[in-house]
């Protein structure tokens, strides 16, 4: 009889298989873990449960963690999402039913768990922003040195984080990486961006080999949280700001325009979508040379136009304006950004030709 909550995390530990084919359905066993989607019995395989180690402690059956959101519980965890139960005494019923056991003596209940925030929600993305620390002296600033992006002016929304969970192989994998707040026009936190770096790119004579210093797997950059109309956003806007995809296509343009608050959307689909703050009456749609990039310039000058805002299009000279940058230096790109701005923001935004890097912040 399991009188005690350790020992009720046991009896589901030893029967961890089980417990994953009926309340992880969706999933399938590979070797000594259970492959998930994620804790709500979605197909795929970002989350893992261990199915064989000890009873309890480090390694034990049944601890399982989502690679994709860093969230990590156990047993009992999942029949609580999977049923619905917010009560601890609920879910403890509901496990001793599935293990057949009889209830327990009457006795003083434990206090309810925490739970665990759910899979890919605005919750996990707070969260994993949290863990994360500054960029200051980090690989993360590394990585954008590495790219030209010398001068981190408005960049409290970017984060490092140096283990962040990436997939499961037999054991974890993490790798750090460079993590970026998407928030909405409260400045509230709704979902959060990875960029997984490699380690090698501290060494500068290894960057060009290594794929601009990202981490040499598949996909490099992953999102997670409500990211629909909103964004990472660099400064505070008021009457003007600028807009594009890439976080680091939006810096490489803070190199030139210091002053101009910026937003990164993340992706053409996202950067069509963005919300307009209220103060807004002139915007700056930085565009990627593609066609998913015309087409989400397009359609984000037609909202902007249709909600009575002043809308021009920025246009690099290579793929993007961080091509720019690496490709023609600062001097160049700020020369190339000043003729397409109106006067009045050359002034007020733009750094003066042949300044660049952190004597722009200065200016």
């Amino acid at each position: 009889m399991a009188h005690s909550l350790s020992e009720l995390t046991e009896a589901l530990a030893r029967n961890a298989e089980a417990v994953c084919r009926h309340y992880l359905s969706n999933g399938r066993r590979e070797g000594r873990y259970w492959m998930i989607g994620d804790v709500r019995n979605t197909p795929g395989r970002s989350m893992y449960v261990r199915l064989t180690g000890p009873d309890a402690g480090k390694g034990a059956a049944g601890k399982w963690t989502d690679a994709a959101t860093g969230e990590y519980g156990d047993l009992l965890d999942i029949i609580g999402e999977r049923c619905g139960l917010v009560d601890f005494a609920d879910v403890a019923a509901e496990a001793r039913r599935f293990l057949r056991l009889p209830p327990p003596e009457t006795r003083p209940q434990p206090k309810p768990r925490p739970s665990a925030a759910r899979v890919g929600s605005p919750e996990a993305a707070q969260r994993l922003f949290a863990m994360s620390h500054p960029i200051a002296g980090t690989l993360a600033e590394t990585y954008l040195h590495n790219r030209g992006i010398t001068a981190l002016r408005d960049t409290g929304n970017i984060r490092f984080h140096p283990r962040c969970y990436y997939r499961p192989d037999q054991e974890s994998e993490t790798w750090p990486a460079l993590v970026a707040a998407v928030t909405d026009l409260n400045d509230t936190v709704t979902g959060a961006h990875r960029t997984y770096l490699d380690p090698a790119a501290q060494d500068p004579d290894s960057f060009s080999k290594i794929n601009l210093g990202k981490a040499p797997i598949n996909t490099p950059r992953r999102a997670m949280g409500d990211l629909l109309g909103n964004a990472v956003r660099f400064g505070t806007p008021q009457d003007t700001m600028a807009a594009g995809e890439g976080i680091e296509t939006m810096l490489s343009l803070k190199m030139v325009l210091p002053y101009m608050p910026m937003v990164a959307a993340l992706s053409a689909a996202h950067l069509a979508a963005i919300l307009f703050p209220p103060s807004l009456r002139r915007l700056y749609v930085a565009r990627d040379d593609d066609p998913a990039g015309d087409g989400a310039t397009k359609t984000l000058i037609d909202r902007a136009h249709a909600a009575g805002l002043e809308a021009i299009t920025l246009s690099p000279q290579r793929g993007d304006f961080n091509e720019d940058l690496r490709g023609l230096g600062s001097d160049a790109l700020c020369q190339a950004v000043r003729v397409q701005i109106v006067s009045h923001d050359v002034q007020r935004f733009i750094c003066h030709a042949g300044m660049s890097g952190r004597k722009a912040e200065q200016v």
